[in-house]
């Protein structure tokens, strides 16, 4: 059973459950070992339930054995992200803040994956409160990127990434506010997908910027991606901007993708305004190959514009900090938390939250009070939320005259470790991500090659108009069965 994990997908390890060549005790017992054994290098995770999760296994097992499978994916493990609740589990959001505090429920999402039989699987390490682009900023110390130690797995789904990368798990639940989850996936070489906002329930997703955020899979190929989006998806009741639809059917539409293996007319836009920028000279040999690719697949190119990407990093930084000052308000160290007596009530809160909250979190939280308060927020925030309207609408003229669009996921491969101690060059690594997620459309992360001055990953991200999931995976996994 060695190879039972390493490099299978969750389509293959679900054929091999059906075929009986191994059981999901299995599958686990070879999740505990690359965690106990590769995970001591790449940190991945922050704990895990070794009993529960063969408990469960066994459970699924003995289903299987009865022939009351819930699903063709019954006793699969997937790994969460530490912001997204797991009952009876801590979601420490990788903060000292909240540190031992034990959810009583399950996310929306998780719920879903328990439903169709998959097993949630340890916690994993993500950016404070997902703030960061690189993991660095975790109170419970970095995540390493497998390809090369000495450089970040990007963030602030980093642990998530890196434990599909490093064949720890077969796929990962992320959250994606601004890139978090297609970043990574492009420095760790995996798969990444942020669907439609309210795609997918936040039930249970703690907030970091609301009207941003959004739960999504990393995983080893396009068809997993889909396969965990057909699971996770759908209406829910306790999420108010959760949209009243049935769950996806992306998963069919890459396995159409992946057999098919060409594009019959697609048209993908390429924003000029992605391209005018330095980009690495790897990456920027990458997307060449990857436009010839497309042309050879029966793809059609044509030049897009997108004119309000220029303002995009400065209106997340306002909106997104805006609703982080506002959502961690509520972590006052008095209901629940870490908290440290002061001499006072206020002294408290100053104490307990001072010393609870990393220096990212803190600054984001002064930014965003800053630009709520008075005689600030007209100028700021209101006038930020106008141009987002405007970068909306950049979007949906440039569908206009295409399917799909086509750019880079970052301006460069995974930078080493302490290599962006400036605040702002490490905002600015999110450059191509964000404005997705300000206009509220998916994306995918897929790989496409390798940089060769540094022998990194690097992904090409497709991205589709709202609800349009099933055309952006069959287009991505159709690159990726020719890509390799």
């Amino acid at each position: 059973m060695a190879d039972t994990l390493d490099r299978k997908t969750v389509h293959e390890l679900a054929a091999g459950l059906a075929e009986k060549r191994w059981s999901s005790v299995e599958i686990v017992k070879d999740c505990l070992d690359a965690v106990r054994t590769r995970d001591k290098e790449i940190h991945a995770f922050l704990k895990f339930d070794a009993d529960d999760a063969l408990r469960e296994a066994a459970l699924s097992d003995e289903r299987r054995a009865a022939g009351k499978a819930l699903s063709a994916y019954d006793g699969i493990p997937v790994g969460i992200k530490d912001n997204i609740a797991v009952r009876d589990t801590t979601v420490s959001c990788a903060s000292k803040l909240l540190e031992n505090v034990v959810s009583p429920y399950d996310a929306t999402a998780v719920a879903k994956l328990r439903a169709r039989g998959f097993i949630p699987f340890g916690r994993l390490n993500m950016d404070e409160f997902a703030m960061g682009s690189s993991c660095e900023n975790s109170a419970f110390g970095r995540t390493m990127n497998p390809r090369d130690t000495s450089r970040v797995p990007g963030g602030s789904s980093g642990g998530s990434a890196a434990a599909v990368a490093a064949d720890l798990v077969p796929a990962a639940l992320g959250s994606d506010t601004g890139g978090s989850i297609r970043q990574p996936a492009a420095f760790c070489g995996v798969v990444g997908l942020k669907p439609t906002y309210g795609r997918v329930s936040r039930f249970g997703l703690v907030a970091f910027a609301s009207s941003l955020d959004q739960i999504g899979p990393l995983a080893k190929d396009v068809i997993d991606a889909g396969i965990i989006l057909d699971t996770v998806s759908g209406k829910d009741e306790k999420d108010s901007t959760c949209l009243p639809l049935d769950p996806a059917s992306s998963s069919a539409a890459a396995m159409e993708g992946a057999e098919r293996r060409a594009l019959d007319g697609l048209v993908f836009g390429m924003p000029k305004e992605y391209f005018s920028g330095p980009l690495a000279p790897g990456v920027a040999k990458i997307m060449e190959q990857t436009v010839a690719q497309i042309r050879s697949m029966g793809g059609k190119i044509v030049d897009v514009s997108l004119p309000h990407t220029k303002y995009a990093v400065a209106v997340y930084y306002i909106i997104a900090t805006a609703e982080a000052s506002a959502n961690l308000a509520r972590f006052d160290a008095v209901r629940y938390g870490r908290r440290i007596d002061g001499a006072d009530l206020v002294d408290t809160y100053f104490k307990s939250r001072g010393a609870g909250f990393g220096q990212e979190v803190i600054r984001r939280i002064l930014l965003g009070t800053y630009v709520l308060s008075s005689g600030y927020y007209d100028a700021y925030y209101l006038k930020a939320q106008k141009v987002r309207t405007l970068i909306r609408r950049d979007f949906a003229e440039a569908y206009k005259q295409c399917d799909l669009l086509l750019t880079p996921v970052t301006p460069a491969p995974a930078f080493k470790f302490g290599e962006k101690s400036d605040p702002l060059q490490m905002y600015l690594s999110d450059i191509f991500t964000i404005a997705l997620n300000l206009s509220g459309q998916c994306g995918i992360s897929v790989p496409a090659g390798t940089d060769e001055a540094t022998g990194m990953p690097v992904g090409v991200q497709f991205l589709a108009p709202e609800l349009e999931e099933n055309r952006l995976l069959r287009a991505a996994a159709a690159f990726e069965a020719v890509r390799g």
